[in-house]
C-alpha cells in the first residue's frame, strides 16, 4: 500500500473514531433523517453506516468477525444464496459477498490493537472532560473565597488614615529628584501620581512615579543626611523631624489591610478549623503575599499606579516609607507580570487562599491537613482555568500562576528585614500589628 494510500486509511479511521467515541461497537453516525432504514445485506432495520455502508447491527457484527478469521468460507450451495433477515446465518460465504458487494471496507476494520488504543483515548478523553469540570465541593470554596474577599477588600472604607506627606527633602543638584517622574522599569517618562483625596495627598507638592535607583538614591541621602541632624538637634535638645514622609500613612494603609486579611482568613471554615498557633503561623507567613495580590487587582501597568479608590499610590511613596530598591525593583516587576496575565477575581482569590494555606510556614504543625487543603485548592484553580478560559493561553496560564506565586514568595524575607531597618531609623510610627507580622517569635496573638 503506497504512502498516500495508507495516510488516506488513517485519516478515514480516525474519522471513523471520531464518530464512535462512546462504543467501539457503533462505528457509525446515525442516518441524518428518523425514517427507518434498511440494511443492505439482510433487510433488517439499519442503525447507521459502519464499515462504509448502511447495515444492521448483526451484520456489522459478522463482517468484523469474519475479517478477523483465517479460514475460508465455502458456500454448500451454487453461491448464489438469497440473504434475509431470517436465513443471513445459514451461509456466511453468500453473506459476505453481500457485504463486500454493497461497499463494506475490509481496511476499515480495526485491530485488537486500534480497538485497545481507541478504547484507552475514548478513557482518558471522558477523564479530562469530568476533570474539566467544577465539582459541587469546588464551586463551594469559590463562593465562599469570593465572599470573603469582597468583605474584606474595599477601598472605600479607607478612612482616618494620617495625611500622605509625599514632600521630600532637597538633595544636591548632581542628584535626581523623586519628583522627575522616571518609570521604574524604562527610566522613561512616566505618568505623575495624583489623588482625589486632598486630606490624604496634602502636602503633596511633588510629583510620583521616579526611578527606583535614581529616586532612592536621591531621597535616601537626603534621609540619611536629615536623619544625622535630626540626632544633632535631639543631642541639642532640638525637635525631632520625620525622616520617612510617607511611612505614617503607608504605615495605616498596611495595618488596615492585615486587618482585613485576618477578617478574610477567619471566614474560611478550613482556616478556622486549624489550631490558633497554626492560624497565627499561617498569617506571618502570608499576610505580604495577600496583601501584594489583592494590590494588583488595583493595579494599572500603563501608569505603574495603584488606584486604591480615592487615592492613588506610585512606587515612589514606598521610597518615602523608607523602602529600598532591593525590594521594590522585584516587586514592582512582579505586579507588571501578574497583572499581564489579566487573571479573574476568581483566579486572584484562589492564588490569596494557596498563599494562605502553605504547610511550610515556620511555626506550623498541622502540617499534612494544611498541604490538602492547598493541593485542593490547586487543582481547584487549574480546573477553574480549564472550564472558564478559552484559547490556546489557558494551557500556559496555571504554570505562569504557580511561578508568579513562587516569586512573590522571594520577596517576604527581605520585605520583614526593611521593615525592622525602618523602625531602627524611625521609632514609634510602624504598628504593633506590622511588627508582629514580620517577627520570628512563633506564636503571639494578633
Amino acid at each position: 500500500m503506497s504512502k498516500k494510500a495508507s495516510a488516506g486509511l488513517q485519516m478515514v479511521r480516525e474519522l471513523l473514531a471520531a464518530q464512535n467515541e462512546e462504543d467501539e461497537d457503533e462505528e457509525g453516525a446515525l442516518t441524518e433523517d428518523d425514517e427507518p432504514k434498511v440494511c443492505g445485506v439482510c433487510g433488517d432495520q439499519a442503525k447507521g453506516y459502519h464499515f462504509n455502508a448502511l447495515t444492521c447491527e448483526g451484520c456489522k457484527g459478522f463482517f468484523r468477525r469474519i475479517i478477523k478469521r483465517s479460514t475460508q468460507l465455502r458456500c454448500p450451495f451454487l453461491n448464489k444464496c438469497t440473504i434475509t433477515k431470517n436465513n443471513r446465518r445459514s451461509c456466511q460465504a453468500c453473506r459476505f459477498r453481500k457485504c463486500q458487494a454493497i461497499g463494506m471496507r475490509e481496511e476499515m476494520v480495526m485491530s485488537e490493537k486500534e480497538v485497545l488504543e481507541r478504547r484507552i483515548k475514548i478513557k482518558k478523553r471522558k477523564m479530562h472532560k469530568a476533570s474539566a469540570e467544577l465539582s459541587p465541593w469546588q464551586e463551594n470554596i469559590i463562593q465562599e473565597l469570593l465572599s470573603g474577599h469582597r468583605s474584606t477588600f474595599d477601598f472605600a472604607r479607607f478612612s482616618g488614615f494620617r495625611p500622605m506627606d509625599r514632600n521630600i527633602f532637597p538633595v544636591n543638584d548632581s542628584s535626581h529628584s523623586a519628583s522627575e517622574a522616571f518609570h521604574p522599569l524604562t527610566g522613561h517618562p512616566a505618568q505623575t501620581c495624583a489623588t482625589a483625596d486632598k486630606s490624604a495627598a496634602e502636602p503633596a507638592a511633588s510629583s510620583c512615579g521616579g526611578s527606583l535607583c535614581s529616586s532612592f538614591s536621591s531621597s535616601s541621602s537626603s534621609l540619611c543626611g536629615s536623619f544625622e541632624k535630626q540626632e544633632s538637634q535631639e543631642g541639642d535638645g532640638g525637635t525631632a523631624r520625620c525622616v520617612f514622609t510617607a511611612l505614617p500613612h503607608v504605615t495605616d494603609l498596611t495595618t488596615y489591610m492585615i486587618q482585613d486579611i485576618i477578617r478574610f482568613s477567619k471566614g474560611l471554615q478550613d482556616f478556622r478549623s486549624l489550631s490558633m498557633g497554626d492560624q497565627i503561623s499561617l498569617l506571618k507567613g502570608a499576610t505580604f503575599e495577600i496583601m501584594q495580590i489583592r494590590f494588583n487587582m488595583v493595579f494599572n501597568s500603563n501608569t505603574g499606579n495603584w488606584e486604591c479608590g480615592h487615592i492613588t499610590y506610585c512606587i515612589d511613596d514606598a521610597v518615602r516609607a523608607g523602602f529600598q530598591p532591593l525590594l521594590l525593583e522585584p516587586l514592582l516587576k512582579f505586579h507588571h507580570t501578574l497583572r499581564r496575565l489579566e487573571l479573574q477575581e476568581e483566579e486572584y482569590i484562589l492564588m490569596q487562599a494557596m498563599s494562605l494555606f502553605s504547610p511550610d510556614r515556620p511555626g506550623v504543625q498541622q502540617r499534612g491537613v494544611i498541604d490538602k487543603v492547598q493541593e485542593n485548592l490547586a487543582l481547584t484553580l487549574k480546573t477553574w482555568i480549564d472550564c472558564k478560559r478559552t484559547g490556546s493561553e489557558r494551557h500556559l496560564l496555571y504554570p505562569k500562576v504557580i511561578a508568579c506565586c513562587t516569586e512573590l514568595r522571594t520577596m517576604t524575607e527581605e520585605y520583614s528585614k526593611q521593615i525592622l531597618q525602618i523602625q531602627d531609623i524611625q521609632p514609634d510610627t510602624i504598628s504593633p500589628l506590622i511588627m508582629e507580622v514580620v517577627s520570628k517569635s512563633p506564636c503571639s496573638d494578633f
